[in-house]
C-alpha cells in the first residue's frame, strides 16, 4: 500500500511540474508540427497576450479581398493553444475563392455587409446569404468560399483551430504550377486556351 501511495504521489507531481500555463511562440527559433519552442517565461509580458492589429487590410487585388491575420506568427502568445482569428475585409465583388483549411475548422462572424457563404461535400453543397451578427462554421479540409453579394463593403472575423492555419486555394494548385497546360485542360475538362489565360494569373507557366 505504501508502494501505491509512493507511485501514485510521484506521478502526480510529475505531471504537475510537465504543465505549462502558456508557452509564449520564440519566432527567432525554428517551427515544428507541435508549435514553437517557448519564450523564457521571464522575459513574457502581457503584451505577449495582445493583438492589435486586426485591422481594415487593403483590397487592391484580383480577388478584392483582405485577410489580416492573427496567427502565431504575428500573435505568438496563441503558440500551443489551438486557436487563432483574422479580419476578412471584401470590396463590392469581392470574392474568397475555393480553399480548404487541413489542418483547421474555421468560425466565419459577419459583422458588416452581406457575404454568400459555403462549403461542398459529396453529399452536396451547403449556402447561406449572411448578414451582420450570422455565424457559420466550415469543417476541417471542406472546400468553401465566401462572396461578397452585398451592394457595399462587407467584413468579418474569423476565428480558426489551429495556431497556424494553412491554406490550399483551389485555383491556385490548379494553374499556379509548371504543368503543361493541355495536361491541366485534360485533368479539369476547361478549354486549353482558358488554362493558358488563367496560368499566368496565378503565377504559374506550361
Amino acid at each position: 500500500m505504501i508502494h501505491i501511495l509512493f507511485l501514485f504521489t510521484l506521478l502526480s507531481s510529475t505531471s504537475y511540474a510537465s504543465v505549462n500555463d502558456f508557452c509564449i511562440a520564440d519566432l527567432k527559433g525554428p517551427n515544428s508540427p507541435s508549435g514553437y519552442q517557448c519564450k523564457p517565461p521571464k522575459t513574457v509580458t502581457v503584451d505577449d497576450f495582445v493583438f492589435s492589429g486586426l485591422v481594415a487590410g487593403n483590397t487592391t487585388n484580383p480577388f478584392k479581398v483582405a485577410l489580416t491575420p492573427a496567427f502565431v506568427t504575428e500573435f505568438p502568445g496563441v503558440n500551443g493553444l489551438g486557436i487563432s482569428a483574422a479580419r476578412l475585409d471584401m470590396a463590392t465583388g469581392g470574392t474568397v475563392p475555393m480553399h480548404s483549411h487541413p489542418g483547421a475548422n474555421e468560425l466565419l462572424i459577419v459583422t458588416k455587409g452581406k457575404i454568400t457563404a459555403g462549403f461542398v461535400t459529396p453529399s452536396g453543397p451547403f449556402v447561406k446569404n449572411l448578414r451582420p451578427g450570422d455565424v457559420m462554421v466550415f469543417p476541417q479540409g471542406l472546400m468553401h468560399f465566401q462572396v461578397n453579394s452585398g451592394k457595399g463593403k462587407a467584413s468579418a472575423l474569423l476565428a480558426f483551430s489551429s495556431a497556424n492555419p494553412s491554406a490550399q486555394l483551389l485555383d491556385l494548385l490548379l494553374f499556379g504550377n509548371n504543368l503543361p497546360s493541355d495536361l491541366v485542360a485534360q485533368t479539369t475538362f476547361l478549354d486549353v486556351e482558358q488554362v493558358k489565360k488563367l496560368k499566368p494569373r496565378f503565377g504559374g507557366r506550361g
